[in-house]
C-alpha cells in the first residue's frame, strides 16, 4: 500500500512539472497601442523579441495571455511588441530584470507591463554601466552591405591605447552588442566585458589588452542572420552574408583604422546561444581568420543537422582553440550537442588541448552567467600565443599587415625587437605566387598579383604568423 502511494506521489509530482503554463498580462500601459501585438521573448525561444509562435492573445475584457506547452527546468523572458526597442520597462522607464517561471510552480502566472520602452520618454531611470573613454558606439548605422542594412557597432579600447602609440592589441569580435558593454542597451542583462577587461589589466593577469568589436543584433533580424541555414519554424539563412559582412567589411575596416594584430593568431570570435552557433560557423568557413572561439550556451539545435554536417566537410584548422560553457540544465539537448560538436572538432583534427569543455551545474541560458564565465574563457582563448600545431610547434609571430584588401602595396609590422622576416603569399590552391624577405614598416609590391584570396605567411626564426588576404 505504502508503495502504491509512493509511486503515485511520484507520478503526480512529475506531471505537475511537465504540466502547459498559461502566462497572463492582466494590465498593460495606457498608451499602449490598441493594434499592438504583445510577444512573449526568453529563453525557450533564443529570445526572439517578436515570434509569431510566442504572441499573446488579447481577450475581450483587455487582458492578454499565452500558454506554453509542458516542459522542465527553469525559463527567463519578457514581454515586446515585436522588438527589443519597445520592451517592457519599469515605471521610470529604466530596465527590468528578467522574469523567471520554474515548471511545475503553478499552472497560472500573472503579470503587469508598467511602461514600454519606446513610449516611456527615453529611460531616466538607467545608469549606464558602460566605462569611458575605454569604451565608445564607432558607428550608429554601419553599413552592411552584404545585407543591404546597417547596424550599430561598439568598441572597446584596452587600457594604455591611447598612451602607448606604437602598440598593437589582438580584436575579439562579439555578437549582441547590445548586450556586451551596458545594462542601458541590453535586453536581458549585460556581459560587463569592459569592466572584467579592465580589471584583469589592473590585476596583472592580462599583459597586453584586447580590443573588442561588438556589433548589436537587427532585432526581428537576429535568428535570421545567426545561423546560415533554414530553420522552418524559426528562420535563419542570412548567417552566411553576415559572416561575411564581418570578414569581409567590419575586420578590414578595423585593422585599417586601429593598432590591431591582423593575424588568425591574434583574432577571435565569441558569443552565447545563436551567436555560439554563428561564432563556431565563422570559425569554420574562414579558419585562416579566426583562431580563437568563445562558444556560450551554443543553440546548435537551431540548425543540428546542417552545421554537423558541415563540420564534417569543413574541418576546423587544428590551430583553432574553442571555448565551451553551458549550464547543464538549460535543455535537453544543450550539453549533449555541445559535447558532441567538441568531439566531432576532435575527430576532424583539432587536439584536446585545443577544445576546453566546460558544463556548469548552475549555469543558465542568461547574461548573468555567461558575464561570470567570460573572464574565463578570455583568459585562456588569449593567453600568451604558445607553440603551434601546425608549424612543428613555433610560437605566434605578433604581426599587423594592413590594408587588407590590398590593392598594389602592403604594409607589413613586425614586433620589437624582429627586424624582418620570410614573407610567402599562396594563393588559393596553395601555390606559392610571392615571397622575398620583408623590414618592419615595409611596403610590399602586390600590384601585379590577380585579384581574390590568398593566404599570407610570415616567418621570423622560430615564430610564425598567417592571415588571409584579399587582393583587389
Amino acid at each position: 500500500m505504502k508503495q502504491n502511494f509512493l509511486l503515485l506521489l511520484s507520478c503526480l509530482l512529475i506531471f505537475g512539472a511537465q504540466a502547459q503554463v498559461t502566462f497572463k498580462l492582466t494590465s498593460v500601459p495606457a498608451n499602449t497601442p490598441a493594434t499592438a501585438t504583445i510577444y512573449l521573448a526568453g529563453s525557450f525561444n533564443n529570445w526572439s523579441p517578436g515570434n509569431a509562435a510566442h504572441a499573446l492573445t488579447r481577450n475581450t475584457d483587455g487582458t492578454y495571455q499565452i500558454t506554453l506547452p509542458a516542459g522542465t527546468g527553469t525559463i527567463e523572458y519578457k514581454f515586446t511588441r515585436g522588438t527589443w526597442a519597445t520592451v517592457e520597462t519599469n515605471a521610470a522607464n529604466g530596465s527590468v530584470a528578467n522574469r523567471s517561471y520554474t515548471f511545475g510552480a503553478g499552472t497560472l502566472v500573472s503579470h503587469t507591463v508598467l511602461n514600454w520602452q519606446d513610449l516611456g520618454g527615453g529611460n531616466p531611470g538607467c545608469q549606464t554601466t558602460a566605462v569611458q573613454p575605454n569604451v565608445r558606439v564607432m558607428s550608429t548605422s554601419f553599413a552592411i552591405p552584404q545585407l543591404g542594412r546597417t547596424r550599430r557597432v561598439w568598441l572597446y579600447l584596452p587600457e594604455g591605447y591611447l598612451a602607448n602609440p606604437t602598440s598593437r592589441y589582438p580584436v575579439l569580435y562579439m555578437h549582441d552588442g547590445q548586450n556586451v558593454f551596458d545594462a542601458c542597451t541590453s535586453f536581458s542583462g549585460e556581459w560587463g566585458v569592459d569592466e572584467t577587461l579592465k580589471q584583469l589589466q589592473q590585476q596583472g593577469l592580462d599583459a597586453t589588452g584586447c580590443i573588442v568589436v561588438a556589433i548589436d543584433n537587427g532585432g526581428g533580424q537576429r535568428l535570421n542572420e545567426y545561423s546560415p541555414w533554414n530553420n522552418p519554424q524559426y528562420g535563419g539563412g542570412q548567417g552566411d552574408q553576415y559572416v561575411d559582412f564581418l570578414v569581409q567589411t567590419l575586420k578590414p575596416y578595423i585593422d585599417t583604422n586601429y593598432r590591431t594584430l591582423t593575424g588568425r593568431e591574434y583574432t577571435g570570435i565569441a558569443g552565447s546561444s545563436m551567436g555560439g552557433l554563428i561564432s563556431t560557423y565563422a570559425a569554420l568557413k574562414y579558419p585562416s581568420v579566426f583562431s580563437k572561439v568563445g562558444v556560450f550556451s551554443p543553440a546548435f539545435w537551431f540548425a543540428e543537422q546542417p552545421l554537423f554536417q558541415y563540420v564534417q566537410q569543413h574541418p576546423a584548422n587544428p590551430d583553432t582553440k574553442f571555448y565551451f560553457v553551458s549550464g547543464t540544465t538549460e535543455s535537453q539537448t544543450m550539453v549533449p550537442l555541445m559535447q558532441a560538436m567538441r568531439d566531432a572538432l576532435q575527430s576532424g583534427g583539432v587536439p584536446a588541448a585545443n577544445l576546453s569543455y566546460n558544463p556548469r551545474p548552475d549555469g543558465q541560458h542568461a547574461e548573468w552567467f555567461w558575464k561570470r564565465e567570460f573572464a574565463a574563457a578570455y583568459q585562456w582563448l588569449f593567453a600568451p600565443a604558445g607553440p603551434t600545431a601546425a608549424k612543428g610547434g613555433r610560437p605566434a609571430l605578433a604581426f599587423s599587415a594592413y590594408p587588407n584588401p590590398a590593392r598594389n602595396a602592403l604594409t607589413v609590422q613586425l614586433p620589437e625587437p624582429v627586424k624582418d622576416a620570410k614573407l610567402e603569399i599562396l594563393d588559393s590552391t596553395g601555390r606559392l605566387v610571392l615571397k622575398g624577405k620583408v623590414r618592419a614598416g615595409q611596403p610590399v609590391d602586390v600590384s601585379r598579383l590577380a585579384k581574390g584570396a590568398y593566404f599570407l605567411r610570415l616567418t621570423a626564426g622560430k615564430q610564425v604568423g598567417t592571415q588571409a588576404l584579399i587582393k583587389e
